[in-house]
């Protein structure tokens, strides 16, 4: 099927596409400050998200965070996906829009991913693939025809949305330890900064050694891993989004030694940064 786009939101945008790849076509990997929300109701769509391949299936609700670094979706045969672009603000106005602020808003709490990085997939019940295309479709309606009263009609249909994915990871999913929330909100904040282990530990008011015991029982990895894994995500964002040079990519990430970094960067992913890049 064509590639369709729906109109903006207003003072609030918000972008609604349905075609088969799951997103407006773009050269090359790419990464953006919006949410992002692809409901794939038919077929399947190959995408790749801060270097991990996923492959979607018909039933799968997919969200990536602001900031990852994305692929082209690649459709396998006919799909039919649903791509949602928005801002925090278009969930609630009165919000900030930072990077940090949207983290803690309840109806964006999937978008999170529970600390896995870039992207989660959700799976709907059979039973309820319907009504997320209904309620798609009557969005995409709200933000074409514009008729009156319909921004906050919109709104509705978006909070709508939001509520249905939350509910997708409620029953079975082991909820997160508030203490870890507030490490890896510690590390959101901060990471940017030449932080450590103490650093982090300090910031929640507690011991090192009391930090490195919930952190390492929730994920399996030390906080450390945490301020790597989220640097690196950044560095990478900033090698394809920006001119930035290697020296300040690693400056704005929070490594003062450009040559550290490039080793560090080479040990994730393989390949030093200029590589990445190109």
């Amino acid at each position: 099927m064509p590639l369709l786009q729906y109109g903006d939101l207003s003072s609030t945008p918000v972008t609604v596409l349905r075609g088969p790849g799951g997103g407006r076509p773009r050269a090359g990997a790419h990464a953006h400050d919006f949410l992002s929300l692809f409901y794939v109701a038919e077929g399947t769509v190959h995408r790749r998200v801060d270097d991990r391949d996923w492959e979607l299936a018909a039933g799968d609700a997919f969200v990536v965070s602001p900031g990852a670094v994305v692929g082209a979706g690649t459709p396998r045969g006919e799909a039919d996906v649903w791509s949602l672009f928005f801002p925090a603000v278009a969930v609630d106005p009165t919000a900030a829009a930072s990077l940090v602020s949207w983290r803690g808003h309840p109806l964006l709490a999937p978008f999170v991913g529970e600390h896995r990085g870039g992207a989660q997939r959700l799976r709907v019940p059979e039973a309820d693939r319907a009504g997320w295309s209904r309620t798609l479709a009557e969005l995409a309606e709200e933000l074409t025809a514009r008729r009156d009263g319909h921004a906050e009609a919109a709104r509705a249909h978006l909070t709508l949305l939001l509520v249905r994915l939350g509910r997708l990871g409620v029953d079975g999913r082991e909820q997160v330890d508030p203490l870890v929330a507030r490490v890896f909100a510690a590390i959101e904040e901060r990471f940017a900064e030449p932080i450590s282990l103490r650093d982090v530990a300090a910031a929640v008011g507690l011991t090192p050694g009391h930090v490195t015991t919930a952190v390492g029982r929730a994920t399996g990895r030390t906080v450390q891993q945490w301020i790597t894994e989220r640097r690196m995500r950044e560095a990478r964002r900033l090698l394809v989004d920006t001119a930035a040079t290697v020296e300040e990519v690693a400056r704005r990430v929070g490594y003062r030694d450009p040559g550290y970094f490039r080793r560090r960067f080479r040990a994730v992913h393989g390949m030093s940064p200029a590589a990445w890049r190109s």
